[in-house]
C-alpha cells in the first residue's frame, strides 16, 4: 500500500512528521507538502506561476504551493506510481465546523478524493499543541480500520483529536460538522510607517455545539470522525427555490 501525506502547516511541520512516521509501519508513505504555512488556504491551486517541486529527504518533498498543489501534483504526474490513499495532517489545531471551508489540511483531503482516493484529514484540537503522538496513532489506527473494512471512495473523513495523552481519550464518536459563531472582528495595527495594516480575527466560539456534533465530541474528550461530501448542494431547498424562481414564493 502506498499513502500520499500532506497538510498545510508546512513540511517542517512536527504534526507532519509524527504522521508519516505513525503510517510508515504500515505502507510505503510519501510526503509532499507546502514549503510554507498555509493555514487557511482552502482548495486554492496555484495557475499564475510554475509549481515547483524540492526534496528534503527520502520520499519527502515541500512544494512553492498550496495544499491542493502538493496532492494534485503527486496525484497527477509526479510520480510513476500511484497511490492507494491520501492522510492529510496532523493539524496544528481544530477543524471543527464551519473550520472545513477554509482548512488546508481539509482541502489535501478533498483533492485526494477528487482524484478518486479515499482520504483522511487529521487535527490535534489545540494551538501550540503537545500531543501529537496522541493524534498520530489515532491516525494509523484508523488508517489500518480503512485497509481492513473500506468505506466508499467518495467519503473524505474528518478527524479532530483532543489534545491530552492518547489513555485519557473516552472514545470515537461518529459526528456531524458544527457551526461557529461570526469571527471577531479584524485587529487594525500600523505598519512602522504609520500605515493601517489589518490581521483577520480569531475563529467564533461554536454556536450550533450540541450533542451530535464535532464541537460536543471533542469537548467531551472523545475523536470526532465526521464523514464529510463534496457536493455543497441543499437538496432539501430544490423545491423552494423551484417555487420562487417561478414567482410563486411568498
Amino acid at each position: 500500500m502506498r499513502i500520499l501525506v500532506s497538510n498545510d502547516d508546512g513540511y517542517r511541520a512536527e504534526g507532519l512528521h509524527r504522521l508519516a512516521d505513525a503510517l510508515r509501519p504500515l505502507a510505503e508513505v510519501t510526503v509532499v507538502a507546502p514549503e510554507l504555512n498555509r493555514s487557511g488556504a482552502s482548495n486554492s491551486l496555484t495557475l499564475d506561476v510554475p509549481v515547483r517541486v524540492f526534496p528534503f529527504g527520502e520520499r519527502m518533498y515541500y512544494v512553492n504551493g498550496t495544499p491542493t498543489d502538493c496532492v494534485h501534483l503527486a496525484i497527477s504526474g509526479l510520480f510513476d506510481f500511484e497511490h492507494d490513499m491520501v492522510v492529510s495532517g496532523i493539524n496544528d489545531g481544530a477543524n471543527l465546523g464551519d473550520d472545513v471551508l477554509y482548512s488546508g489540511t481539509v482541502a489535501a483531503a478533498v483533492e485526494g478524493r477528487f482524484l478518486g482516493l479515499p482520504t483522511m484529514a487529521v487535527s490535534l484540537v489545540s494551538r501550540g499543541g503537545r500531543h501529537f503522538a496522541t493524534a498520530a496513532r489515532v491516525a494509523s489506527e484508523l488508517v489500518m480500520r480503512l485497509v481492513r473494512s473500506p468505506l466508499h471512495s467518495s467519503m473524505i473523513l474528518n478527524v479532530n483529536v483532543p489534545d491530552v495523552p492518547y489513555e485519557h481519550l473516552r472514545g470515537h464518536r461518529v459526528t456531524r460538522l458544527g457551526h461557529r459563531h461570526k469571527s471577531e472582528p479584524v485587529v487594525r495595527t500600523t505598519d512602522p510607517r504609520g500605515r493601517p495594516v489589518y490581521w483577520v480575527g480569531p475563529a467564533g466560539e461554536g454556536a450550533d455545539a450540541g450533542e451530535g456534533t464535532d464541537f460536543a465530541a471533542v469537548a467531551a474528550g472523545c475523536v470526532s470522525v465526521t464523514p464529510l461530501q463534496v457536493d455543497l448542494t441543499r437538496h432539501a431547498a430544490l423545491a423552494e427555490v423551484d417555487e420562487w424562481l417561478r414567482g410563486r414564493a411568498p
